[in-house]
């Protein structure tokens, strides 16, 4: 396999600790992106929500080598332990994987040249960007299954999938 490079296009700034970015979910933020790619924003404006990939920077050489996790953030949010299974990092969101990415579909409030303000930003002030798509009616999916032990975390929460 050859190697190859990706290089941040941006960074993500957000006013609040780590641990109100992971618990919450309308933190807003500044998507700042460098100079260099800011032409890659042209036209970006009507969309009312992005695609944001980003490198999650915080996560550990140690966590990076983990296949099968458990959702901590479940547990810190209440729902029992024993309904938190073990799973693969590939069945779920978790941030210690191989590659450390993250995915978010957050909202886009304005646009001021180089600069996204948004809401719903799910990753930690000083996150590198490694992509912006936007996102599009085409994208949305209506129905979607999930596994049981998901379903149930979800129940816990108050959120149904």
């Amino acid at each position: 396999m050859n190697g190859f490079t990706i290089f941040p296009i941006g960074i993500v700034h957000v006013n609040v600790e780590d641990k109100i970015v992971r618990f919450s979910k309308n933190v807003e933020g500044v998507i700042e992106i460098f100079e260099e790619y800011s032409e890659g924003l042209y036209n970006i404006r009507g969309f009312s929500h992005i695609i944001l990939l980003t490198f999650l920077h915080k996560i550990g050489v140690d966590a990076r080598r983990s296949l099968k996790v458990r959702f901590r953030h479940a547990i810190e949010m209440g729902v029992p332990e024993e309904l938190v299974p073990e799973v693969g990092v590939f069945a779920c969101d978790s941030p210690s994987r191989p590659n450390p990415i993250g995915v978010s579909i957050i909202e886009v409030l304005k646009v001021e040249g180089r600069f996204i303000h948004a809401r719903g930003i799910d990753v930690f002030d000083g996150t590198p960007v490694i992509d912006i798509k936007p996102y599009t009616p085409y994208r949305r999916i209506e129905r979607v299954n999930v596994p049981e032990w998901f379903s149930n975390i979800a129940k816990c929460l108050g959120r149904e999938p």
